[in-house]
């Protein structure tokens, strides 16, 4: 491959481009990367502008939309698959992080001559109907796909079973998550923490994150010091039934909603506590991050071991009370160490520039000339 074949370009498939891990993960990539070489362009099912949109098009990338799949359409859906890749034909791979509808597409892509990626971000489809539709949808991706990615050993072993796979790890630039005494007073100041015991969680309000829990575990936090805060980053489908919640249970005055952040970092260093009492998760990699600022972890023990990379994680049970969860998170009441964690996040191999390197070296060597 001589220069005038660069930047070669690869088409990442999302839902959405909002701040979920995969897309956050997805993104720190795409800032690190060298895109004179490797440039980044991104395919979604919504119509909906994302949170990192207008990012993307600053990076050089480009966004395409197809329709949301409801089974109802598969003609169409194949059809509008089947035109872009008549119309593109500068893509040689496909890098999808949905699983769902991956096998409808991503075998349109092998006839279309693409090399194709199916990365796992998950170990579950959820509950209900709809996620044992997702099941059987996602069942022969083992099998199609060319290469299999994975942010964990357990959200590999769920998706690909007993199919060899890669562990990309999601992967930080830790420098920027050192502990800031500065920037921890300034964030309680502007949001009304000073002398608050600040439970936080960052995530999506969606059924995995397991929002109503993290309500209960408050309440309960909250009557045994009033002085209590808890602090909850991100939006969501359920975001309103969550502030329902809390108005319900009289919490409105503790509670502070931030919506989707940029200020991620500074917004770990004015937390005490991040709890994190997911449902099921493929990695959690919050849960890093949160580590990354030296800050105490409680977290589910349904989130993959692969997380914890320092002593500040302390797995729990989802079967264990509100009150024993409360009790777990009031031993950090006055812990007040925060340590600089970098070079054990560097060690780890979770520091973003390995993983980097990692995927633009896969991607150049995987360059395929199409039929």
């Amino acid at each position: 491959m001589n220069a005038n074949n660069f930047p070669i370009r690869i088409l990442h498939v999302f839902g959405i481009m909002n701040c979920g891990g995969a897309e956050t993960f997805i993104m720190n990539v795409y800032r690190n990367i060298d895109r004179e070489k490797v440039q980044f362009d991104f395919i979604v099912h919504s119509q909906d502008e994302g949170y990192y949109d207008d990012e993307i098009k600053s990076l050089g990338g480009v966004k395409y939309v197809v329709p949301k799949f409801k089974g109802t359409n598969l003609i169409d859906y194949k059809k509008s698959w089947k035109f872009f890749f008549d119309t593109h034909s500068e893509y040689r791979i496909i890098h999808s992080h949905i699983r769902s509808t991956a096998s409808i597409f991503l075998k349109i892509a092998k006839r279309q001559g693409l090399k194709t990626i199916i990365h796992s971000h998950s170990t579950s489809s959820g509950s209900g109907f709809s996620a044992y539709v997702k099941d059987l949808l996602q069942l022969p991706l083992r099998d199609i796909a060319d290469y299999r990615f994975a942010c964990s050993t357990e959200a590999g072993k769920w998706l690909f079973r007993k199919r060899d796979f890669n562990i990309v790890k999601n992967g930080i630039n830790s420098e920027e998550y050192i502990y800031n005494m500065k920037s921890r007073e300034y964030v309680r100041e502007k949001l009304g923490l000073d002398g608050k015991f600040v439970i936080g969680h960052i995530g999506r309000f969606n059924e995995p994150k397991n929002h109503f829990f993290i309500v209960d575990i408050f309440k309960t936090i909250h009557e045994m010091d009033p002085k209590s805060a808890l602090l909850l980053v991100g939006e969501g489908d359920l975001r309103l039934e969550v502030e329902n919640r809390i108005n319900e249970l009289n919490l409105q005055s503790n509670v502070i909603f931030t919506g989707i952040r940029s200020d991620i970092p500074e917004l770990l260093h004015a937390m005490d506590v991040f709890l994190f009492p997911s449902l099921y998760e493929g990695l959690g990699i919050v849960v890093i991050e949160a580590q990354a600022a030296g800050l105490p972890c409680v977290v589910s023990d349904t989130v993959p071991e692969e997380v914890a990379i320092t002593d500040l994680v302390d797995f729990f049970s989802l079967r264990k009370s509100e009150k024993e969860w409360s009790e777990q998170i009031m031993k950090y009441i006055g812990y007040g160490k925060r340590l600089d964690t970098s070079e054990k996040i560097k060690k780890s191999g979770y520091e973003i520039n390995e993983q980097v390197t990692f995927l633009e070296k896969f991607y150049l060597d995987n360059m395929v000339v199409k039929n």
